[in-house]
């Protein structure tokens, strides 16, 4: 019999917010195949694994590939040949600079507010690793490792633009632990969005083979042992200036923020499968979708939003005069609450930041993000110039930007939710959703609860943190972007809106199933009947009154798994359905 409990893998798992429950028992699981093939009972299985090959050259990472490094099972990356030789001929350079009496930041002279001082040729080597130990100085949890592993990735493809001085063996040596899957801890509280500072100096230990922690087939060990484990030589000294480079930048930052726009988009496709099980449970009127209003506002990604409504809602027989009489509507509403209505409008705004996001990510991913940087000059030779290109002002402000519209999102499902519970606004749905005889049943009066509880702290997180900045070092950072939090904060959001959406899709498949008898001999829409097939495979309809937090956590499990996103993504996808853009 094997023994897990306490595992220190499948703690860490179980604690990591930023993964989805799925991914974080598949963790565990996988914990037990892997100790299970240590004791004979067992072999480690591939089945179905996802295996990415990678070349970088500096310029051409798209948001393709970086999704693909982000989930990808295994992963295999080495360096252009190209850009191998730029490498080499800006190394040499740099190093010709320092010799001809250049005076640099991290090379010859300290950091910080001790950028003024200047290091002999001697202790030149030695302050790499003290700038590591010094700066690796973070709390809180540890970023994931398929996020810390795609922070390694980018940081190596910005090295290998050329531009930072360090010799590709160390580009290989961080590719290497990736292709390996070792994968430093690396605390996600510390840095400022003023540089990778502290994620990254800890990820350097273990590159470098200090006893910092690294994990490896899911388990954490000091990075010697863990590195041996690996078959992978446990020294690397870093030589003159290969510090700095790589914590100075924003790849942590930016591998969060790929991390953040690929569950938003995804919480995105369940929202809108969550709002056609609306529509349908409330019976509205289809004119607040029509083509002709949204073309009429020239916003595309809105006008992209009302067609994917359609497509899921395409042959629905509810949403029309006579399934409204069903349930005793004599009269036109005119038109539905601003809440329906101006959804496609909001979901609109949402999904072309999340396209401006991708645009950005790619710029980011594929540029100089380090101070200093080495240039060539006029006449041959090279030069360092200092500047402040690790400053992630851009990307921090997005990241606010994209937290608010998320948490307005979070505010919209809420009052979605809370209009099925009333007769008035759910145009007679039983009250409270409930079951069976009301008011002997309570129904679901307290899941939308959790919405309203979850929403305010939403909002609270969606404070840009840009605006907050604070000045550090003897005042030698004095403005920083304070990203860092912003994608926190971001993450957290996310979390919480998992659940809140969650609350929406429990309570209109209940609308649905309240009602479908009366509505017998009328069609869902197309894709709101794959939807609600799905909820139903996994959580019953509610009659009378039973334990419902389990109900609640399966279908956020349901919500994390991106299971409702996929099954959006199918149902609206061009040739399979007549009503799809």
């Amino acid at each position: 019999m094997v023994r897990f409990v306490g595992r220190p893998e499948v703690v860490q798992a179980l604690r990591c917010h930023d993964e989805p429950m799925w991914r974080r028992l598949l963790v565990v699981f996988t914990a037990a195949l892997v100790a299970m093939a240590g004791t004979g009972v067992v072999s480690p299985l591939a089945v179905g694994e996802r295996r990415v090959d990678l070349v970088l050259d500096g310029d051409s990472l798209g948001w393709d590939r970086l999704v693909q490094v982000l989930e990808a099972d295994r992963l295999t990356v080495r360096l252009d040949l190209k850009a191998r030789q730029k490498m080499v001929e800006a190394r040499t350079g740099a190093l010709d600079a320092i010799a001809a009496g250049q005076r640099v930041y991290g090379w010859n002279q300290a950091l910080g507010p001790l950028k003024d001082q200047p290091l002999a040729e001697a202790d030149r080597v030695e302050f790499q690793r003290r700038v590591l130990r010094s700066h690796a100085a973070g709390v809180g949890l540890a970023l994931s490792d398929r996020v810390a592993r795609l922070a390694l990735v980018l940081r190596a493809n910005t090295m290998a633009r050329g531009t930072m001085g360090v010799r590709p063996e160390f580009v290989d040596r961080v590719l290497a632990l990736v292709g390996a899957g070792v994968t430093p801890r690396m605390p996600e509280i510390g840095s400022l969005g003023t540089g990778d500072l502290q994620p990254m100096a800890a990820a350097g230990l273990v590159l470098t083979g200090e006893p910092a922690p690294a994990r490896f087939q899911g388990r954490e060990a000091p990075a010697p042992e863990v590195l041996a484990a690996a078959g992978l030589p446990v020294d690397f000294p870093l030589e003159q200036g290969e510090a700095l480079p790589l914590i100075s930048g924003s790849s942590v930052l930016t591998a969060r923020y790929v991390d953040a726009v690929v569950r938003a988009e995804r919480l995105a496709d369940t929202f809108d499968g969550a709002f056609t099980l609306f529509l349908e449970a409330t019976r509205a009127e289809q004119g607040a979708f029509d083509a002709r209003t949204h073309d009429e506002r020239r916003i595309p990604a809105e006008v992209r939003a009302a067609a994917t409504v359609r497509a899921l809602i395409c042959g629905t027989g509810w949403m029309t005069e006579e399934g409204r009489k069903r349930l005793g509507e004599e009269h036109p509403r005119v038109q539905d609450a601003v809440s329906v209505r101006a959804t496609p409008h909001i979901t609109g705004a949402l999904r072309q930041r999340l396209a401006d996001a991708r645009g950005h990510i790619e710029r980011e991913a594929n540029a100089s993000t380090s101070n200093p940087l080495v240039f060539p000059k006029a006449g041959g030779g090279h030069e360092f110039v200092m500047g402040g290109n690790w400053d992630a002002a851009l990307l921090g402000h997005e990241i606010d930007s994209l937290n608010a519209q998320v948490a307005d999102l979070g505010v919209l499902s809420q009052e979605l939710s809370a209009r099925l519970l009333a007769d008035k606004w759910s145009y007679h749905l039983p009250a409270n959703l409930a079951g069976g005889e009301v008011g002997l049943n309570s129904g679901m009066v307290q899941v939308q609860t959790v919405a309203v509880a979850l929403v305010p702290e939403m909002q609270r997180l969606a404070t840009p943190a840009g605006t907050l900045s604070r000045p550090a070092k003897f005042g030698q950072e004095d403005h920083n972007t304070m990203a860092m939090a912003s994608v926190r904060a971001l993450h957290d959001n996310l979390d919480r809106l998992e659940t809140v959406l969650a609350v929406q899709v429990l309570m209109a498949a209940q609308g649905i199933d309240l009602i479908a008898e009366k509505m017998t001999g009328l069609p869902l829409g197309t894709g709101t009947r794959r939807v609600h097939d799905l909820v139903r495979r996994h959580v019953p309809r509610l009659d009378d009154d039973r334990y419902l937090t389990p109900d609640l956590e399966k279908t956020t499990d349901l919500v994390r798994s991106a299971a409702i996103s996929r099954e959006v993504r199918a149902a609206t996808a061009p040739g399979d359905n007549k009503c799809a853009a």
